[in-house]
């Protein structure tokens, strides 16, 4: 069957119309960043509460905003996960980019008033691990840094072996930090730098127990937040835009 014009032109419309779309450019971020939050059996609704203050606080304070302010994006994109067992864990607040004071205070604000979804369970670090690690492809953002931040205060007790989930994560180029919660064992510090963290800079903060939580974590985001590879450097000390010191 012959062609008419008019077929064509209709047929070369609906395929520009109905054409693979074209990709979404992704925002440049400082650091692409997942908060792990532990939410196991044994972390009671208060000290649940704990966690997510501390984390809202850390996120007003001065020093977190600075940390922000002076990356050569001057932007970060965090999100939000609660874990347990093996199979049960659930993001809390999908990634969202900080890029100054208000959206701090802003994001604070959503973390404050989170509901817990994940009310027991075992601790499964490695599947915490994997699941954070599945985020990253979900945020439409393209970090210089790749973290996942889990804190916890016991030791990996289901699910994959943990040094294998985090030989997995780590040689995707994501770091593995850790936030340490020492009431129940008083030595978990050591099991996580040995176990848990891997990764470009890794590094374990401490929290002595819960009520310590608020401003370890502070520490801790202050720390990730301002670990900038050299060869991103803070423009303002060089003269080069992020671009000249080989961003993609």
């Amino acid at each position: 069957m012959a062609w008419r014009p008019a077929q064509i032109t209709w047929v070369c419309t609906a395929l520009l119309v109905s054409g693979p779309a074209l990709p979404v450019a992704q925002q440049r971020v400082d650091m692409e960043l997942v908060l792990a939050v532990d939410s196991s059996a044994s972390v009671d609704q208060a000290e649940f509460a704990l966690q997510i203050h501390g984390i809202a606080h850390a996120f007003r304070t001065p020093e977190v905003q600075q940390a922000v302010a002076d990356g050569p994006y001057r932007a970060i994109g965090v999100t939000v996960m609660e874990w347990s067992s093996a199979d049960w864990q659930a993001v809390n607040i999908p990634w969202t980019v900080i890029d100054g004071p208000d959206s701090a205070r802003r994001m604070a604000e959503r973390v404050e008033s989170m509901p817990r979804t994940v009310e027991t369970g075992a601790t499964s670090i490695s599947g915490a691990l994997l699941f954070a690690m599945g985020l990253f492809d979900a945020g439409n953002l393209e970090g210089i840094r790749r973290v996942i931040d889990l804190s916890c205060d016991g030791r990996n007790n289901q699910g994959t072996d943990v040094d294998l989930a985090r030989d997995i994560v780590t040689l995707r180029g994501i770091t593995i930090n850790g936030l340490t919660i020492l009431n129940e064992h008083p030595t978990l510090d050591y099991y996580f730098r040995n176990n848990i963290i891997g990764g470009n800079g890794a590094f374990v903060e401490i929290a002595n127990n819960y009520d310590a939580y608020a401003d370890a974590i502070t520490r801790k985001l202050v720390r990730e937040i301002r670990n900038v590879p050299v060869a991103f450097a803070d423009p303002a000390l060089t003269g080069a835009t992020p671009s000249q010191h080989g961003a993609p």
